[in-house]
């Protein structure tokens, strides 16, 4: 790789250190025995220890050079960690360093680490500070980091100019983008939040956490294009799983009566600001639960992730899309039917079939001819939901009672067997959530399989698994199941329009 002229006067730089002596990259820390003390953590201790009796704190720091300043025989150098930052002074002087300690600490770059050892301090100008008297280098940057201008206004506040804005490089290069902007890490700290509290509630609530093949001989569970891989030693094609559900049921008739799964899914399918090609995925399973005990239980699940995800001071609100979502406050529950006759004029349960929905969504402007051409009734219903029902639904609703033709794995209602009990969630005019009451008649779903291939578009249609057919054949409990991208939880407790801003390392085009 060829350098520039700044990385190679940095190079330059490192043969002067090792000709000194000194190695840039030292294999561990020589103040770890010492106090060390995150720059929070030191803020903090300052701010009670700031009395004219009270004994000097020492402390040992580590940290990424952000900021320096030299001026004669003191330098100011602010260290940022992972909890935030705080300044180094040092001088010249038999209570700091020496003047070849000096020389070297001022001519460190922006990026290198350090190590540093001394006492806490607040500056003339109040700046909560560590006057060091020794210091080491532990990691030396060879290429320039973009970071952020800040400015201080008059009022005391700070603004940030930050130089990588581009998303496209952002996301390339998400280690730089991490190292610059510390909201961005921000994000990746609310999502491990976010799991951390779904953990919790299931915990709390009885489900067990269990892991299920990645790699499958069937895929299923979902209606997705799947990737294909081949296992050499078995002569085998197998599948990146596209969903958990077909075994996470299997668990469940074998026992288990609650578990769940929190993983990667991969779907071949398109990429855009709501998909990619991997993404992380909740699927709970519960025996003797239904459609609606589902509803209450995911409801308070995302309160509680709320709550202990949310900053306080958000009261327990977001904003996704120029929208304050109130996660709080009781979700809605709406039939589907009643939605798109409110938001359509049509109610489709007067257009039993495929032929008259359809021509009845074209008679009314509502779809296009070829939107409706050769497509199932349950199809035609979800794409009355996706262009006339899902963008307005802005506060957390449970859409419910779905076509059975597009919900392969759900139960029927006793009254109407083209209708099952399922549900999506939907907040901020974005699906979240995908619910049934289960169903457990192995006879039903193998016929569901079939009548699927025969309505599928492509190769999105669930192949029958016969292993799982033969599960449920020796017993499967009455369950209610669940799923729930969250990505896109992420997106909405952080208020980002695209699922590349909470996925440390999005799928991109090949960079040319």
């Amino acid at each position: 790789m060829e350098l520039n002229e700044v990385e190679r006067e940095r190079v330059r730089k490192l043969a002067t250190l090792r000709a000194a002596g000194i190695d840039p990259y030292p294999p561990r820390t020589e103040f770890a025995a010492e106090r060390r003390m995150a720059a929070d953590a030191a803020q903090a201790a300052l701010a009670h220890a700031q009395t004219p009796e009270a004994p000097p704190t020492t402390a040992a720091i580590m940290g990424r050079i952000v900021g320096k300043r030299v001026m004669g025989k003191a330098a100011f150098v602010h260290v940022e960690d992972g909890s935030g930052r705080i300044q180094l002074f040092a001088r010249v002087g038999e209570d700091s360093l020496t003047k070849d300690s000096f020389d070297i600490l001022k001519d460190l770059d922006l990026g290198d680490f350090v190590e540093a050892r001394g006492e806490l301090m607040l500056t003339k100008t109040g700046e909560p500070s560590l006057k060091i008297n020794d210091w080491r280098l532990l990691s030396k940057a060879i290429s320039q980091l973009p970071f952020a201008k800040e400015e201080k206004q008059p009022d005391g506040s700070v603004v940030r100019y930050s130089a990588m804005s581009d998303p496209e490089t952002r996301y390339r290069q998400r280690y730089a983008d991490l190292a610059v902007n510390p909201e961005v890490r921000e994000i990746f700290r609310t999502r491990a939040r976010i799991i951390k509290a779904m953990r919790e509630f299931l915990d709390d609530h009885d489900f067990l956490e269990v892991e299920t093949p990645i790699l499958q001989p069937v895929y299923g569970g979902a209606a997705a294009r799947p990737f294909v891989t081949h296992h050499n030693q078995l002569d085998q094609d197998l599948y990146l799983r596209i969903a958990f559900e077909l075994y996470l049921k299997r668990v469940v008739a074998g026992g288990i009566e609650r578990v769940y799964e929190i993983g990667r899914d991969f779907r071949n399918e398109g990429v855009s600001f709501k998909h990619n090609p991997e993404f992380t995925m909740l699927e709970f399973y519960a025996a003797y639960m239904d459609m609606y005990s589902v509803m209450d239980l995911i409801e308070a699940m995302i309160q509680h992730i709320a709550r202990r995800a949310l900053p306080p001071e958000a009261n327990g609100a977001s904003v996704f899309r120029g929208h304050t979502i109130h996660w709080l406050r009781p979700f809605r529950r709406w039939k589907l039917r009643d939605a798109i006759l409110e938001k359509t004029g049509v109610d489709y349960a007067l257009f039993p079939d495929a032929a008259s929905l359809g021509a009845e969504a074209v008679a009314r402007r509502l779809l296009p001819t070829d939107a409706v051409k050769d497509k199932p009734w349950g199809k035609i219903i979800d794409s009355l939901i996706g262009d006339y029902v899902e963008k307005d639904l802005v506060d957390p609703t449970f859409l419910y009672e779905y076509p059975r033709d597009i919900s392969p794995f759900a139960k029927s209602r006793p009254d109407d067997p083209n209708t099952v009990e399922r549900f999506e969630g939907f907040i901020g005019g974005a699906e979240l959530c995908n619910a049934f009451s289960e169903l457990n008649d192995p006879l039903d779903q193998e016929q569901r399989f079939l009548d699927e291939s025969a309505n599928a578009d492509g190769d999105e249609a669930n192949p029958i698994d016969e292993d799982f057919l033969r599960a449920m054949r020796l017993g499967m409990p009455p369950m209610g199941g669940l799923g729930m991208g969250i990505d896109r939880l992420t997106m909405m407790f952080t208020g980002k329009d695209t699922i590349r801003e909470v996925i440390l390392f999005p799928h991109l085009r090949r960079e040319e």
